[in-house]
């Protein structure tokens, strides 16, 4: 337990909206007295606020177990997470969301883990697990899970579905908050997603959507990720709605998180000229209100949970304190980390070429074209586009001048035949990428210019049991996730710098992509529209059907 120390600061106060010099007096884990420090000279001061919250995020997105990403976290001021496991529960199951639980609780840091709804996502592909109405219920009953995770199958909220509406009715009977997903949702439909008892959305791709659930008293989140950036579109909605608005990562990959957190965008709503308590009110204030956190907010009794940051332009983390141990101190983590147990769930063999090899007959239509993904950069929504395929032995073969090429999802759980497919947007010029994380059933996904350096990419994550792979002929990169194909055991700063380089040798390959690995995890999320590849086949998201 912390000694008793006090703190001499500007006190952010968001409540009052209002800034002035305190001395902060932590006793314990938690804040004895502010009282007002008259005497001392503000423009010397640094800066007191509560921690930022991600109010939204897959912690197995960042590749790291709960240790390791708090590790990094602390850093920027992040002092707590809304976390929806439900990455390693669609691989392991129950026995997944224990293993977060149990790893978060070795360091000194505020996760908060919810009980995921959707697991598998859809029956159009094979997961690892299946959580039903009563694991759902078992797990909200626990004190550790703090709320219902974003309810994805919006489709089984509208029409009613027996057991989408007992695990709703579990958390609303619990009183614990139901996150939402429902992408493009508008109207009448919004209406009746939200009235089911869903409270926030982090999904919305445009600010008229966004209003739109708003106005039904939905809170909405903004994101940005590795891969899904809404905040450019969102964040004028703090101006009006900023006692509805929260911020969240969602997925974010290591090389990202070393870079920073939730700072990032209160710096960037701040330098578009919007009011500082608003944003700090997003940031720190809302998560905790709305799901109930036992999280310090910078009152006389609360857990001494803080930052201290130089100036409210950049806020670049000096100090972090959680429960009145400090956890991070001038951009280093002062967080000890244990040894890390590995579950996982991986079954297949090595596939060969035949597995990913096209025949032009089975796949083009009347006028000579095939369905191809097309990926947006940024975005998790997908285009459906009919394009002109380049053959050679009456096989389909990927096309670099077009840049089409050839995508493939192998089953991890069992051996199956590869689902195949075209994309467009990766831009590699030669070689291959391949991962194990492929949201959210978790099968192995990869794209590439040649079936050879397809078929290596793929058979290198099947000979690790997960990871992420990069090929060009000899030439090859991997970075194991050991832990359910899905997160790595070491340290995540090295993590972070594997992560890099691999990304690096996917752009020297041509990808113009922010971050190729994680758009190709999205590549087989069905429940975003409007095209994607399962290891069942081709989904239209549209029509929740195959191609």
């Amino acid at each position: 337990m912390p000694a008793s120390f006090t703190i001499t600061a500007n006190f952010v106060n968001i409540f009052q909206q209002q800034i002035y010099p305190v001395h902060l007096t932590v006793e314990n884990d938690s804040i004895q007295s502010i009282t007002e420090a008259k005497d001392a000279d503000a423009t010397t001061l640094p800066y007191l606020l509560p921690g930022f919250i991600d109010s939204h995020v897959h912690i197995e997105s960042s590749m790291l177990v709960p240790q390791q990403f708090a590790r990094l976290a602390v850093v920027h001021g992040t002092v707590a997470t809304v976390s929806d496991p439900h990455e390693i529960a669609n691989v392991c199951g129950m026995a997944g969301v224990d293993y977060m639980i149990e790893d978060g609780k070795k360091v000194p840091f505020k996760f908060y883990f919810g009980a995921p709804s959707c697991v598998p996502a859809t029956v159009y592909e094979t997961a690892g697990a299946l959580l039903d109405s009563k694991d759902v219920k078992a797990l909200l009953l626990r004190n550790e899970i703090h709320y219902l995770s974003e309810m994805m199958n919006f489709p089984g909220v509208l029409h009613k579905d027996e057991k989408v509406m007992q695990k709703i009715a579990a958390a609303k009977a619990l009183n614990k908050p139901v996150d939402g997903h429902a992408p493009g949702l508008r109207g009448d439909q919004a209406k009746q997603y939200i009235d089911a008892g869903i409270s926030t959305d982090h999904e919305c791709f445009t600010i008229e959507e966004a209003t739109d659930k708003l106005q039904y008293g939905m809170k909405i989140i903004i994101r940005e990720g590795s891969a899904a950036r809404n905040f450019e579109v969102l964040v004028p909605l703090l101006n009006e709605h900023y006692n509805n608005i929260m911020f969240c990562s969602d997925d974010k990959h290591p090389d990202s998180l070393v870079q920073g957190h939730i700072n990032i965008l209160c710096a960037r709503a701040v330098a578009k000229g919007i009011d500082v308590f608003k944003v700090l009110q997003a940031a720190c204030i809302n998560p905790v209100v709305h799901y109930a956190l036992d999280v310090g907010l910078l009152r006389e009794g609360d857990k001494a949970d803080f930052i201290i940051v130089n100036n409210l332009k950049v806020f670049e983390a000096t100090a972090t304190y959680i429960n009145g141990q400090k956890v991070a101190e001038g951009g280093k983590s002062l967080i000890t980390t244990t040894t890390s147990e590995v579950i996982n769930n991986f079954s297949c063999k090595p596939i060969d070429i035949a597995a990913l090899q096209m025949h032009a007959n089975n796949y083009i239509n009347n006028d000579g074209l095939i369905p191809v993904i097309e990926a947006l950069d940024g975005e998790l929504i997908t285009n459906k586009r009919w394009l002109s395929p380049k053959t050679e032995n009456n096989l389909l073969i990927s096309d670099t001048e077009t840049d089409v090429l050839k995508m493939a999802v192998v089953n991890r759980y069992r051996d199956a035949p590869a689902a195949t497919c075209f994309i467009k947007n990766f831009g590699l010029r030669k070689g291959a990428i391949a991962s194990s994380v492929a949201h959210d059933s978790h099968n192995i996904i990869a794209v590439g210019v040649s079936d050879e350096d397809l078929l290596h990419a793929i058979n290198i994550i099947i000979k690790n049991k997960g990871g992420i792979s990069c090929v060009d002929g000899n030439e090859q990169m991997v970075l194991p996730l050991p832990v359910a194909g899905l997160m790595s055991t070491s340290d995540g700063y090295i993590v972070a710098e594997n992560y890099t380089s691999i990304t690096a040798m996917a752009k020297r390959l041509g990808s113009p992509l922010q971050a190729p690995f994680m758009t190709l995890s999205f590549m087989a999320l069905l429940v975003i529209p409007h095209l994607k590849l399962s290891d069942k086949g081709l989904f239209d998201g549209d029509t929740f059907s195959f191609i």
